[in-house]
């Protein structure tokens, strides 16, 4: 008897490091049946060996190209040697840094050739910019299919880049709502943070420090917070959990303001769940996203989350029922948020709990996982049964 082993995919990314996009991929390849698809991974600088060990099937195969700056088409000819070697079923790029390797892909005639937006361009943050969508129109016959993050990016897609509806399918990350719960007796002292005291009430952002995450802008607003309510700054705490070129500016804002002991800053953790249970509120000042998975294990760990108005952050915080949605980079809008969930702590509850309850009802991670298999199934001509 002849055992056929289950077709491949080849995930491609830019780096294969700490992030929402590839922390998705972790969940993906987890979560998805290993009848269904083997997986390889292909970081086009480098993989991060400490990060992939969060993959725990043991038969995925981790690759760097090492690419130097500039355009990728010198990748081209390794790539396509990759791919005779490994023989995928299905190509897998995410977001326009990797797409451009649908030209291997398709040289090498790959069956099933798939592209994922997962959020915004760094310097095309409300996606106006007609180079970008010129290039991604240019790479489009190449793609078979199209994954977007966000309402917001699928309209993109058809409305701006001109793809037909039809060619995209909108899904959600998925979140582990078991990893990612509430603890029974609420707050939960985290080691190494100063705020275990429970009359304080902590509000936390997690997440890589850089330029789109905008953390000084909620270290600005956090300082304006306790100028508009100054009876607050007995109990009112910020948690700032991440690492990157914003961390010292962030501090230096918080510094200045003589602030700087009512924040801790301690850089990147890998404790996540503890550091989401170890809040009260959680905050992303975002100038763009796609769907947030720190949004989503927030709201699971039940969570009133304040969030800026980009990408899909709205599509996930129902305004005044599980959190609060506010303009991007509108310092006033953001404290004054601030002040209204640590000045009623009851109704910052009550909105945890509710998006706890969303969380369970719209963003589960089986969902996440049949959505994608579905498409690979679909484009490959493939039959489910048997499969899940």
């Amino acid at each position: 008897m002849i055992v056929h082993s289950p077709p491949l995919v080849l995930h491609v990314v830019y780096r294969f490091d700490t992030g929402g996009l590839e922390n998705g991929i972790v969940n993906l390849i987890n979560r998805m049946p290993p009848q269904a698809y083997r997986h390889a991974v292909v970081a086009l600088t480098e993989v991060n060996p400490a990060f992939a060990k969060r993959i725990t099937r043991s038969d995925v195969e981790y690759f760097s190209m090492h690419k130097p700056p500039g355009h990728g088409a010198r990748l081209w000819r390794p790539m396509a040697a990759l791919i005779r070697r490994t023989q995928p079923a299905v190509l897998h790029t995410r977001n326009l840094a990797a797409l451009e390797m649908q030209v291997p892909a398709a040289w090498c005639r790959v069956p099933a050739r798939v592209h994922g937006e997962h959020g915004r361009d760094v310097e095309d943050l409300d996606g106006s910019s007609r180079r970008l969508q010129w290039v991604r129109r240019v790479y489009s016959p190449l793609v078979h299919h199209y994954v977007a993050l966000s309402r917001d990016l699928a309209g993109y897609l058809e409305h701006r880049v001109g793809i037909a509806p039809q060619r995209v399918t909108q899904v959600y990350n998925g979140v582990d709502s078991q990893r990612f719960a509430p603890s029974p007796t609420g707050r939960v002292p985290l080691s190494g943070s100063p705020f275990g005291d429970p009359s304080f009430w902590v509000v936390g952002t997690v997440g890589r420090m850089a330029t789109v995450k905008d953390q000084t802008h909620l270290a600005r607003s956090f300082v304006r917070a306790l100028e508009l309510a100054p009876a607050l700054k007995p109990r009112l705490r910020l948690a700032m959990i991440g690492d990157g070129p914003l961390r010292a500016e962030s501090q230096a804002i918080l510094e200045a303001a003589g602030l700087s002991d009512l924040a801790w800053l301690p850089g990147e953790r890998s404790d996540v769940p503890d550091v989401m249970r170890s809040l009260d509120c959680f905050a992303l000042p975002s100038l763009a996203e796609g769907i947030s998975n720190t949004i989503l294990e927030a709201m699971s760990t039940g969570l009133p989350v304040v969030a800026t108005d980009v990408g899909g952050n709205a599509d996930l915080v129902v305004n005044g029922s599980t959190g609060q949605i506010v303009p991007a980079a509108d310092v006033e809008a953001l404290a004054t948020a601030l002040v209204r969930m640590a000045g009623d702590p009851a109704r910052a509850v009550l909105m945890g709990r509710a998006g706890r309850a969303e969380a369970e009802r719209r963003f589960s991670m089986q969902a996440m996982v049949d959505t994608y298999q579905g498409v690979y199934d679909r484009l490959l001509g493939r039959s489910t049964v048997g499969q899940r």
